[in-house]
């Protein structure tokens, strides 16, 4: 996941245009693995190992106002537009980064604890949401005025507190049951598909891009939907 953050560079290689025609199908994908990782991997799994109570969709909850409370406090912006539309704090977006990648791993972490298979999916659609965020992220710490090799070292060190997110939840699984992080995940997960991700891909004018959008989209909850199916079997 870490690595992942290293992807930003290929933004110095194309043009701005081609970027953005890359970017927002790449959102679309993103925010239909993330609620397919949520509604038909990791809520199951909760209440298969928790049962069916008030106690696992208050988690959710918890973790979807988790998300709204770090982007209205830090003014967080995942910032899927190109570097031209958008012009935020440099070292804002990578503290921000920073915390987002730690409960990232928290999350992914609690999941495997609960069963692989549920940890497996639940780190794809981070994944596949990490992709479109470091292109964006990297390309505006360049437009900030960073060179390319301080971009990416500091855009990769952000990107380190996954593992240490991840090294924390498997620590604290010795001391007590860590399985609410995963229906606490899971609204993390649903909040960034329905409040940051999916407002993206609604803003196009032409019957053609919407399409795209909404194919991408569907795409990635077929795939995620896709995988529950093949690791029943």
């Amino acid at each position: 996941m870490s690595v992942i953050a290293l992807v930003g560079s290929v933004t110095l290689v194309l043009q701005e245009a081609t970027l953005k025609k890359l970017l927002l199908p790449l959102v679309a994908l993103a925010a239909g693995t993330l609620l397919g990782g949520a509604l038909f991997h990791m809520i199951p799994a909760a209440v298969d190992k928790l049962g069916n109570n008030l106690g696992i969709y208050v988690w959710i909850i918890v973790g979807f106002t988790g998300f709204l409370g770090l982007e209205q406090f830090l003014h967080w912006h995942h910032c899927h537009r190109t570097p031209s539309e958008h012009r935020p704090l440099t070292y804002l977006i990578l503290i921000a980064d920073g915390i987002h990648n730690f409960v990232d791993g928290l999350a992914v972490a609690g999941a495997f604890l609960i069963d692989t298979s549920v940890g497996i999916n639940a780190w794809l659609a981070a994944a596949a949401h990490e992709v479109p965020q470091e292109l964006g992220d990297f390309g505006i710490l360049i437009h900030g005025g960073w060179n390319k090799r301080r971009a990416l070292a500091y855009n990769f060190l952000s990107a380190l507190t996954f593992l240490l997110g991840g090294l924390v939840a498997y620590g604290a699984s010795f001391a007590f049951d860590v399985t609410f992080l995963v229906p606490f995940a899971a609204g993390n997960f649903i909040y960034i598909a329905a409040a940051d991700l999916i407002p993206e891909i609604k803003r196009e004018d032409t019957l053609k891009l919407n399409v795209l959008h909404f194919v991408s989209f569907l795409v990635g909850l077929g795939l995620l939907l896709g995988t529950r199916f093949a690791f029943e079997h």
